[in-house]
């Protein structure tokens, strides 16, 4: 099974997070080929950099995560690019006035509609919107 990490999956699996038990069990349960879209990793950083702002951890070991977040995905997942027609999708989704739906999260169920692969996350509101858009979502 294909499944694409969003970042809320990403931020529990590399952080002291409250979700972090629920992410590394959905790995573990499932064996998926993982993917990491490029834009998933690019929402992962400014998450990091908020809880060092915010002095929940420090400037050397938020350095210290994007080291092993970036070793991790180069071993274990397959990264994804996001591609023009994701953005076109995601626009697209965002004029469906049935949903509540914000940008980042447009482009990641269009990114991970695209590569027909299962969308990970543990934001409800996300999940709601990808299964209206037919996008199959796991949430542990």
């Amino acid at each position: 099974m294909k499944v694409y990490l969003d970042a809320s999956v990403l931020v529990a699996l590399f952080t002291k997070d409250a979700l972090a038990l629920r992410a590394d069990t959905l790995l573990r349960t499932h064996e998926p080929m993982v993917i990491v879209g490029d834009f998933a990793a690019a929402e992962f950083a400014p998450a990091v950099a908020r809880r060092v702002r915010m002095g929940e951890i420090a400037e050397a070991s938020a350095r210290g995560l994007f080291a092993t977040f970036d070793a991790w995905t180069a071993r274990v997942a397959r990264r994804a690019d996001t591609t023009a027609a994701d953005v076109v999708a995601a626009a697209a989704n965002l004029r469906r006035l049935d949903l509540t739906l914000h940008t980042p999260d447009a482009l990641n169920i269009a990114i991970a509609h695209r590569l027909d692969a299962v969308l990970a996350t543990f934001d409800r509101k996300m999940a709601t919107a990808a299964r209206a858009l037919g996008t199959t979502v796991l949430m542990e």
